[in-house]
């Protein structure tokens, strides 16, 4: 697996990349997807993922989290590989701004809002979504198990 993390943005604790690496990780093994993979994480301001948002979703604000899944796990659809094999299973872009402001409303720490959002965005790429009531419960039920696996816990 290969985690291709991208600080854009100041100011940002070096010791969270292992964490990040750590939840995508976790979440490939809650997953039970053991293909050799390829992940991109972006960490931006609220400027940066503003402009992101405003360009793929029509919306003009910054958000905490952008994930954008390269795989629809249709069956027949073609899978992108990277130039080691590795399937790439998409981009996640996290507002270290939002994240900050986050942490502090709900009262935990940084590394724990940061990984929340990574499985979060990880649960995106592997097929998930919280459209409906119930996909939102699954979903947020899987997130809180791979936060707990990782030693993460909601505080």
């Amino acid at each position: 697996m290969t985690a291709l993390i991208d600080i854009r943005t100041e100011d940002f604790p070096k010791a969270l990349e292992q964490a990040i690496e750590t939840i995508v990780l976790d979440s490939l093994r809650y997953e039970g997807f053991d293909e050799n993979c390829e992940v991109s994480i972006s960490i931006v301001d609220n400027a940066e993922i503003q402009q992101i948002n405003k360009q793929f979703r029509n919306i003009d604000r910054p958000t905490d989290v952008l994930s954008f899944p390269m795989l629809t796990f249709a069956e027949n659809e073609i899978i992108e590989r990277n130039e080691n094999g590795e399937i790439v299973l998409g981009d996640i872009i996290i507002s270290l701004e939002k994240a900050k402001e986050q942490a502090e409303e709900y009262g935990h720490s940084l590394k724990r809002e940061i990984a929340f959002l990574t499985a979060h965005s990880m649960l995106h790429l592997l097929g998930y979504d919280h459209i409906e009531p119930e996909e939102e419960k699954e979903m947020f039920a899987k997130q809180k198990e791979i936060l707990e696996t990782a030693g993460i816990p909601r505080a």
